[in-house]
């Protein structure tokens, strides 16, 4: 399986939204990668429902959303009435992590769980069977644009152990600083889904720059 796409629409012209939108449609891309941020769980605030409303009347790709706030499970259905297909969650965000995980999926959703830099991938060997992504933070959440944190790469490495270890069949994603270097360093290391923001965004022909990182 070549290696899966999801651009970060936090980092798109929001006064260009449908205009970036059909361009993601247009791409190679795979998935339209969305960072819900409430304030409390990161220190930033992205956007809600009514722009995750907006993005699902255009996007003919699946909505990869990932859920950046305090506290997720009284929004899960709501989540899925927008238009999301896999939910993310934060392992450091949710108390009763199965019980949010179960909820996911009884609402329809492909269920995920992401681990911010300092969190080892060893707290997921009870879980991973019931995962269906595990999203390795490669920068602090919260913001776009930070630098690419190296461990990250042995993360995935040990991820993928883990998953083949188990018999799972969980995707493994990454988020933070993706470019073509540190892209094909993630994918060697047993990445299968890249999220990348400003690299995309920020490029003079966003188009071609998905076709660059598929080709990883």
């Amino acid at each position: 399986m070549s290696v899966l796409i999801a651009p970060s629409v936090l980092s798109c012209d929001f006064a260009n939204l449908a205009r970036d939108v059909e361009m993601i449609n247009n791409s190679q891309a795979d998935w339209f990668h969305i960072d819900v941020m409430d304030g409390v769980f990161v220190p930033n605030i992205s956007f809600g429902f009514p722009v995750m409303e907006a993005i699902n009347r255009y996007a003919k790709k699946p909505m990869d959303v990932h859920l950046m706030i305090a506290n997720p499970d009284p929004y899960i259905a709501e989540f899925k009435k927008c238009g999301a297909e896999i939910l993310t969650v934060h392992f450091e965000a949710c108390t009763h992590l199965h019980r949010t995980i179960q909820a996911i999926k009884a609402a329809g959703m492909k269920a995920g769980v992401a681990l911010n830099p300092h969190t080892p991938v060893s707290v997921l060997e009870d879980l991973i069977l019931d995962l269906d992504l595990v999203l390795i933070m490669s920068v602090n959440p919260g913001f776009g644009g930070q630098k690419f944190i190296t461990n990250a790469i042995k993360k995935v490495s040990d991820c993928k152990k883990l998953i083949v270890e188990k018999g799972a069949t969980t995707l493994i994603e990454v988020d933070g600083g993706v470019n073509l270097e540190t892209g094909k360093s993630l994918v060697a290391a047993g990445a299968d889904v890249l999220v990348a923001g400003s690299f995309v965004f920020g490029s003079s022909n966003p188009n071609e720059t998905i076709s660059a990182l598929k080709l990883l």
